[in-house]
């Protein structure tokens, strides 16, 4: 195991509960790559623990030779989860099951048999039961789920989400502002990703997309195939939002559905994670006015520059400057996302909610109010030498469109840019903010 960054939470939160008397049953799921055994097998150092990664098939057989290479005593036992689960209760702290869906895979009935274990042997005991799962899908619709055998055995449950942007600073200590933004538009918060690249970003992508041996060409593919059995249609809903289209009827046309209903793809998409619907700060969740988004910046980058590309990356002929090219423009929404982060973390105003806004073509980047009808309305250019005021006179404009409060809202205005040409501290008697990205280091 590498030099564990940061999830200084997420650690602090799973020692407090091996810490307590008790049985406990905790779930964590996430995407692959995110970190969950990193985070267990640190946060469980210094426990007697058994580590168990559950495969296709014999996992009866591979987990009871696990155990015994945990304690030797244990060949004397019959192979038997049961009796299994009856001598570690007494005997190791903790016990991880990871990569679990392939238990309950392989064997159907293996979740009753989970639900029998705890109620007759481990409810009374002190072992700290952890499982882990990648396929987020199959974790949350049989496990997670009310009609799961083992709904309401569990103690918690932790979906693991990426790192965020300002804790790519424990990775990269080093590295300019400007270069982590760069990162993170590939990398996303993922800790795998992240570990991975090892020397100037731009040097690093040129030498992976050259290599026969890189993740990169593959990767989605991987993912894929952990939720879904059969991925193409999939694939080409993934690359439509990628490109922006990013309503029902844009997906559809793009990849040239006439008939066929995506509904269910979209349903399943959010469901594990890789898209999200949007939807004006200021509207209800049934609004018609919602928008789908690649929820993963790797995802994104990848139909963006890798997907398209796929046959020049097999033939060595696809170079990390064709990407440079225009990536600064890529990197617009990713810098949205970073001044979002940034804004919460801040605790700016002590706003209640935040978001974006549109109206037919009228958008507004990020928009945070809260129940004082305080309100930021804030607009983010990933450009150099950006005339403040320019910005707020247009920023100004689109603010009478928007609907909340009107007449008594007290209102304010934050633009962020690389750096700034002009900056005004006030408009119309209104306060006005600057960030540049100097400003933005935590």
């Amino acid at each position: 195991m590498g030099d564990f960054k940061n999830r200084i939470n997420e650690v602090s939160d799973l020692k407090e509960t091996i810490s307590k008397k008790g049985f406990a049953f905790e779930i964590i799921y996430g995407r692959r790559r995110v970190g969950k055994t990193e985070l267990i097998l640190h946060s469980t150092i210094n426990t007697k623990k058994i580590y168990y990664l559950a495969v296709g098939e014999n996992n009866l057989e591979r987990f009871y030779a696990a155990c015994i290479e945990f304690d030797s005593k244990i060949k004397n036992l019959r192979m038997d989860y049961e009796i299994l689960f009856d001598y570690l209760k007494d005997n190791v702290d903790v016990l991880i099951i990871d990569e679990f869906q392939n238990m309950f895979i392989e064997n159907k009935n293996f979740l009753n048999l989970l639900q029998a274990i705890i109620d007759t042997k481990l409810k009374k005991s002190n072992l700290k039961l952890f499982i882990l799962g990648s396929s987020i899908s199959m974790i949350t619709s049989r496990v997670l789920n009310y009609s799961s055998p083992v709904f309401g055995r569990r103690t918690a449950s932790l979906n693991l989400k990426p790192v965020s942007f300002f804790d790519l600073k424990y990775f990269f200590p080093n590295k300019s502002f400007e270069e982590l933004i760069e990162i993170y538009g590939f990398a996303d918060g993922i800790p795998f990703y992240l570990t991975m690249i090892d020397k100037p970003f731009w040097d690093w992508l040129d030498a992976e997309l050259q290599s026969r041996k890189s993740f990169i060409k593959d990767e989605v593919d991987f993912l894929m195939k952990l939720e879904f059995d059969n991925s193409s249609t999939y694939k080409l809903i993934l690359e439509a939002i990628a490109n922006g289209k990013n309503t029902i009827n844009e997906i559809k046309n793009f990849i040239k559905f006439q008939r066929t209903d995506i509904s269910p793809y979209i349903k399943n998409l959010i469901e594990v994670g890789f898209i999200e619907r949007r939807i004006p700060i200021t509207e209800n969740v049934k609004s018609r006015l919602g928008k789908y988004y690649l929820n993963d910046k790797f995802l994104r980058f990848w139909f963006k520059y890798i997907y398209p590309n796929i046959n020049s990356i097999e033939q060595g002929l696809y170079k990390s400057n064709l990407i440079k090219q225009n990536y600064a423009e890529y990197l617009g929404f990713v810098f949205e996302d970073v001044c979002k982060q940034f804004l919460i973390k801040k605790r700016f105003s002590n706003f209640s909610k935040i978001g974006g806004w549109w109206y037919k073509d009228i958008e507004i980047d990020i928009v945070a109010f809260n129940q004082n009808k305080e309100i930021l309305f804030c607009e983010c250019k990933w450009k150099k030498n950006v005339n403040a005021l320019k910005i707020v006179e247009e920023l100004s404009t689109k603010t009478s469109f928007f609907d909340w409060n009107n007449g008594s809202r007290k209102e304010e205005f934050v633009i962020f840019a690389k750096t700034f040409s002009k900056k005004i501290n006030s408009f119309n008697g209104k306060k006005v903010y600057c960030f540049e990205i100097k400003d933005l280091v935590l």
